[in-house]
């Protein structure tokens, strides 16, 4: 027989995905794949009952492909409120299904075979797939641990030697929760304009970033808006990560492209969760300030208990990841490390390099985005880390 696609050749499954089943699997505290264990907000919950049961039959057909009207004029009205910026339900929006596919379709849309596009080190697992998808070539430019900045002379010599068609920005950033500047972010708003490339942002945990951190959409900053695709997701904002509930927001003649590709790649996202979640996109500010009062409070309780048992870790600027340092246990592969954290400890984590492009098999992230009575189950698991995990000095020079 023929064979199969040189391009998804070197694919593996999700390290991410992965981790929850070998978390189930030993029936550890789940702290790897970033969803929530508790309930999203009750007023979304009754409207998706509404819905559910409501007679008019076409809200359970064919949504408008690129997004049921309602919730198109609802969402825009949101970001609208919260960019500070003018935004067209009809001309900017194309609703997708999650944040995933708003990123595929984003970079199908700028991209043609060959083009370079610039990727963050370390970076959420599926912008590297997209690249490649797209027959497009990932430029890695690492974000330097422990504080994650970036060397501005390295970003402008990817930009200056490969050309790239676009670079993506995951701001706040998963898996490290790096909040970008302004500083920071107008230097690469610079060099968008200086060498003409694109910008595809994911900003799915726009809403969660620690005072005295703030977050600023890119699209907002002087002349990126024509050169930014932003994509965000509901899931993280409303708790609701099974409903698969995204969009990108970008300028008419680029949001013309989107549609086209969005439309071949899944038709359209859920019609009744379109409808349901218009309720949320209308709560007030006092909801996103709940959500960033009930996160940082998480990452409190959860940082805390690290420092108690003496374990080390960055403070997340945003988003609700923690990098744990397990240099101390002298492992030459995080992902035995965490296989182990499971098994032995009965608390489910991710490697770190899934996220690394570098040779980085020091770190592993945990997620702190579960009810208080989990996470106090998962640190007093942890406590009994050195007994069931022996350290074994320092990780060798280069591991």
């Amino acid at each position: 027989m023929k064979e199969l696609s040189n391009r998804t050749a070197t694919f593996t499954d999700s390290v991410i995905r992965r981790m929850t089943r070998i978390s189930d699997m030993y029936g550890a505290v789940n702290l790897s794949q970033g969803f929530p264990d508790f309930d999203p907000p009750a007023q979304l919950l009754k409207s998706l009952g509404t819905i559910a049961t409501d007679p008019k039959p076409l809200y359970h057909q064919y949504s408008i492909t690129w997004g049921s009207q309602a919730m198109r004029e609802a969402l825009a009205a949101k970001q609208e409120h919260f960019m500070g910026m003018p935004i067209d339900p009809n001309q900017n929006i194309v609703v997708t299904c999650g944040s995933t596919e708003a990123m595929m379709a984003a970079m199908m849309t700028v991209t043609n075979p060959g083009d370079k596009v610039v990727i963050f080190s370390p970076f959420y697992e599926n912008y590297g797939a997209d690249t490649i998808l797209s027959g497009a070539e990932p430029i890695y430019v690492p974000l330097n641990p422990p504080t994650f900045d970036f060397d501005r002379e390295t970003l402008e010599a990817a930009f200056r030697d490969n050309d790239p068609k676009a670079i993506v920005l995951c701001n706040p950033s998963n898996p490290c929760g790096k909040v970008f500047t302004r500083d920071e972010l107008t230097f690469i708003a610079d060099l968008c304009k200086k060498y003409d490339a694109y910008c595809i942002t994911d900003e799915v945990y726009e809403h969660i970033v620690y005072a005295p951190h703030e977050h600023v959409y890119m699209a907002t900053l002087p002349g990126m808006f024509e050169r930014t695709i932003s994509c965000s997701s509901l899931s993280k904002t409303y708790s609701i990560t099974g409903w698969r509930l995204g969009y990108t927001i970008a300028p008419a003649q680029i949001t013309e492209r989107i549609k086209k590709v969005h439309d071949f790649l899944t038709v359209g996202a859920a019609a009744p969760l379109q409808e349901a979640v218009v309720t949320a996109l209308n709560f007030d500010d006092s909801y996103y300030q709940e959500v960033l009062d009930l996160y940082t409070a998480k990452r409190d309780l959860f940082c805390q208990g690290l420092d108690s048992i003496g374990l080390e870790h960055n403070v997340p600027q945003g988003a609700y990841y923690v990098m744990m340092d397990i240099s101390e246990f002298g492992y030459d592969s995080d992902l035995d490390f965490c296989e182990d954290l499971a098994s032995k400890v009965g608390v489910g984590a991710v490697p770190g390099s899934s996220f690394f492009r570098e040779p980085v098999n020091h770190l592993i992230r945990l997620h702190f985005a579960k009810r208080d009575e989990t996470l106090n189950a998962a640190l007093e698991n942890l406590k009994s880390l050195r007994d069931k995990i022996k350290p074994r000095g320092q990780r060798r020079p280069g591991n």
